[in-house]
């Protein structure tokens, strides 16, 4: 956008630094043989050669986050003392390993040692460093030589987030003289945003030691990688000194200046918040740490769950198969889906009496046993919204029954999905227990029914602006428990308001370039601060009053806020630490401080710090969800849904959960029957048709493999046999194929679930075909030979529950639960809403509420 900072501000960049390394060297003095006290004739012992020249060499090579150096102190020959640093790297992952690879290097005296498990990149970094301080001190290589290349154009590859990132680097004698990104499957707008900071800064700097680009921690390193990759191509004499070579930038003048609204953070609720505040009239300034506006929304799955009701079963007109949508036009209503009914009569038959947690001080809780927790009662603020949903079941069951009795399929029958419906699974989804079972947790009834009635205003708010979504749908994603989503498509907007609408796809065109615009275009001094991290909250007189911010190269922002400041920095599941401290919930033998994250590194949680400084309260930090089908090497999150695979145990080849159940139930029951594979706990196998479709931007290339986290084989008892035995799968292929099997045959009817059960499923995984009717042909079955997708997953911290506690229009409140004056907060900052778990899909439509509704109170607190 125009008037994003990263576009507007030009940089002053200082001449390169070069990093000398200096090796003080000593000549050890001769000795002679003492003389024998024998007969025999005088003899000179022979001095053993050197292995080193005595002194200190240091040598950078890259991390995961940023530089790792590595500095030996050695004698003639022996490494005496070992000093890595790495300040960039994850600190509960590569920074926690650093101390136990100097052992390791000490002990081996090389660099020839295992890497730390889950710290893989750190060990690798560490390794190389090590390898080419040695040659230092061997006076192999010089760590003053200076920098010169063979001329000439190079190709090199470094691992990205989404997979390898390939450069074409051109260097002549002396320096890099281009760079140019060849191929690559980064994120827009997250990852690849990196590339045009940070190729302007190697070249300037005639090296790799840049800084990495806030967000795009995975991007800047493969970046890094790639071109110290072509580097090497090209015949660099001093690699160590390539890798550490950076810019110096400098603060520009302080900037202090006046809104009417300071947003910080710039993902689905800051912009949600800043449209809506422009829309009311107000000025708006927006903080945002990352280079570029999107948070983790723009790595998230990106459906919103909300009911389409003119796609589902009508009350009205219970026969009807279309309606109306909020374009005007007609739409085919969407159908059940197996094992959507019996949820409905669950839920008929649930206990209206007081929740009796005193049953279960005598018996174990099940997390996502629903049809347990039915038995014992409801909490009496989400009584009203049961009994309400009990006459919306019965209505709809009293139409469908007879009809399932004359033998109509399930999958024939109109979807039944109402608000109460949404309300109540988001109340029982979310009521959990802590580990030590001295607490429950659950959705505040008030910020629950607000963010759900609400939501039903997020398609047409988005498409006022120009956003697009599919209307004619209503799928599921992973642990939502129902078929309400809604997909994005993009956005149709004049951006540069020339009067030419462009196309903008994806989440970046329909939760950003549409609000954005929206906010931009309303006012010149509305503004997009990025690369800008807020440090304080101002407060005067007992209100707050603006915030205190640094922009990445030092310049100092003061930002005061007429009328109200909005808080919307997201959770902190990136902080692992914190996860791990403030834990209720699991069991420390799963989540430790190793554990992969889904979350963007600038997830840390600085928001509720900035609030509690100034006596903001907090709830529910014990609870934090896991994401169940993230990838084992790097935490990333998958993408996909329960309801068309079947999830395998590596060791035994048989089901373990429902695949369709709640979030932290699928998580726990792969810590539970999952392999450790490279210190990632929790890693199971998901099978499912290939022909199936994953939603969002999966990582899946049109054929053939990514090792390390999917395959693609026939249903085969070799070829899957040979597939397990090449990645250490203990699980035999016969069991697994008949596991399938027998999956396959329950989801068509022709029997039990076995292993665990099964609530809703929406194909099999072998082949088959459909009648007329849209019932299995199961004669028509078969696996031999079907095409299978096979994915190696595990789960990784995704979504924290816990945050600022606020009011229903998004106040801020004290520890006495006064609103603090000036401060509201919208999105996953804040705590309360979600219980112990949240549903798949609630995060999009909670923050666009929440940041739509701070806005609203803002105007309103000051009219």
């Amino acid at each position: 956008m125009k008037k994003s900072n990263r576009r507007l501000a030009a940089l002053t960049m200082a001449a390169a630094l070069t990093a000398s390394m200096t090796a003080c060297q000593s000549q050890p003095a001769e000795t002679a043989a003492p003389e024998t006290t024998t007969a025999a004739p005088e003899t000179t012992e022979a001095k053993p050669e050197s292995l080193y020249t005595a002194g200190t060499y240091s040598a950078t090579e890259q991390g995961f986050g940023g530089p790792v150096t590595v500095t030996l102190t050695v004698s003639d020959n022996e490494i005496t003392d070992v000093t890595i640093e790495g300040e960039a790297e994850t600190p509960t992952i590569g920074g926690a390993a650093l101390d136990t690879l100097k052992q390791a290097v000490l002990d081996a005296q090389s660099g020839e040692i295992d890497a730390v498990a889950g710290a893989t990149i750190t060990s690798e970094a560490v390794k190389k460093a090590v390898a080419n301080a040695i040659a230092q001190a061997k006076g192999e290589v010089s760590a003053d030589a200076e920098l010169a290349f063979t001329p000439g154009t190079y190709t090199g590859v470094g691992e990205g987030y989404n997979g390898p990132v390939e450069v074409s680097v051109t260097f002549d004698e002396k320096a890099v003289t281009a760079i140019e990104v060849t191929s690559s499957k980064e994120t827009e707008h997250v990852g690849d945003i990196a590339y045009e900071i940070m190729i302007p800064q190697m070249i300037e700097a005639n090296g790799t030691g840049v800084d990495g680009v806030s967000g795009a921690t995975f991007s800047s390193r493969a970046l890094k990688a790639a071109v110290n990759a072509a580097a090497e191509e090209a015949g660099v004499t001093n690699a160590s000194q390539f890798a550490a070579n950076t810019v110096e930038v400098k603060a520009q003048v302080a900037i202090e200046d006046t809104w009417d609204v300071v947003i910080v953070g710039a993902g689905g609720a800051g912009i949600s918040a800043a449209a809506q505040a422009a829309q009311d009239g107000n000025t708006v300034l927006v903080i945002e740490k990352n280079a570029e506006v999107g948070g983790n929304t723009l790595v998230s799955g990106g459906q919103y769950q909300s009911v389409m009701p003119y796609l589902v079963w009508d009350e009205k007109d219970p026969d009807a198969t279309t309606g109306v949508g909020f374009d005007g036009n007609t739409y085919n209503k969407v159908k059940s889906v197996n094992g959507c009914i019996n949820e409905l009569k669950m839920i008929y038959d649930w206990s209206e009496e007081e929740f009796d947690a005193d049953f279960y001080k005598d018996h174990e809780y099940v997390a996502g046993d629903a049809a347990e927790l039915s038995k014992h009662g409801v909490h009496a603020d989400y009584l009203p919204t049961l009994q309400a949903l009990k006459k919306e079941i019965k209505a709809y069951l009293d139409w469908a029954q007879p009809k399932l009795d004359a033998g109509t399929p399930e999958s024939e029958l109109t979807l039944f999905s109402t608000l109460n419906l949404h309300i109540f699974q988001t109340y029982y989804g979310g009521l959990r227990q802590s580990a030590d079972g001295s607490e429950w947790i659950y959705g505040n009834v008030d910020l629950v029914k607000q963010f759900i009635e609400d939501g039903q205003d997020i398609k047409p708010w988005l498409e006022s602006m120009g956003a697009t979504f599919v209307e004619d749908t209503q799928p599921t994603l992973i642990g939502a428990l129902w078929y309400r989503e809604n997909e994005f498509i993009g956005a149709n907007v004049d951006a540069d308001g020339d009067g030419k609408p462009e196309e903008y796809k994806g989440r970046w065109g329909t939760y950003f370039m549409a609000p954005m615009t929206e906010f931009l275009q309303k006012d010149d001094k509305n503004q997009i601060m990025t690369r800008t991290t807020a440090e304080e909250l101002i407060v005067e007189d007992g209100r707050v009053t603006g915030v205190k911010a640094t922009m990445y190269d030092g310049t100092e922002v003061t930002a005061k806020a007429a009328k109200g400041v909005i808080l919307a920095t997201g959770g902190y599941a990136a902080n692992v630490e914190k996860v791990v401290e403030t834990n209720d919930y699991w069991s420390p033998e799963f989540v430790t401080k190793a554990i992969k994250t889904t979350n963007r590194n600038s997830l840390t949680g600085s928001g509720i710090e900035m609030a509690q400084e100034v006596g903001a309260d907090v709830t529910g930090e014990g609870w934090t969800q896991m994401m169940p089908i993230s990838w084992v090497d790097n935490g990333n999150l998958a993408f996909g849904g329960g309801n068309y695979a079947i999830y395998i145990n590596p060791t035994t080849g048989k089901r373990f959960v429902d695949e369709g159940s709640e979030r932290d139930v699928l998580s726990l029951g792969e810590f539970e029957n999952g392999i450790e594979v490279n210190g990632t706990k929790g890693v199971f196998m998901e099978i499912y048709n290939a022909s199936e479709m994953i939603p969002g931007p999966i990582q899946l290339a049109p054929e053939g493999d990514f090792a390390g986290r999917y395959y693609r084989r026939s249903a085969n008892e070799e070829e899957l046999a040979a597939l397990f035995k090449e990645i250490g799968i203990a699980a035999d292929a016969k069991t697994v194929l008949e596991t399938i099997e027998k999956y396959d045959m329950a989801v068509m009817g022709q029997g039990e679930f076995e292993d665990a059960g099964k609530a809703i499923a929406s194909r099999t995984i072998g082949d088959v075909e459909k009648n007329a009717d849209g019932s299995y042909n199961v004669d028509s079955y078969k696996l031999e030979g079907t095409a299978l997708t096979i994915r190696l997953m595990a789960p990784s911290t995704h979504h924290t529950m816990g945050g600022l506690v606020v009011d229903t229009e998004r106040h801020v409140l004290d520890e006495s639960g006064n609103a603090i004056p000036g401060l509201y907060a919208a999105g996953e900052v804040t705590g309360g809403i979600h219980g112990g778990n949240r549903l798949g899909g609630n995060a999009i439509t909670e923050i666009i509420v929440s940041g739509r509704t701070a806005a609203k109170a803002i105007t309103a607190d000051n009219q």
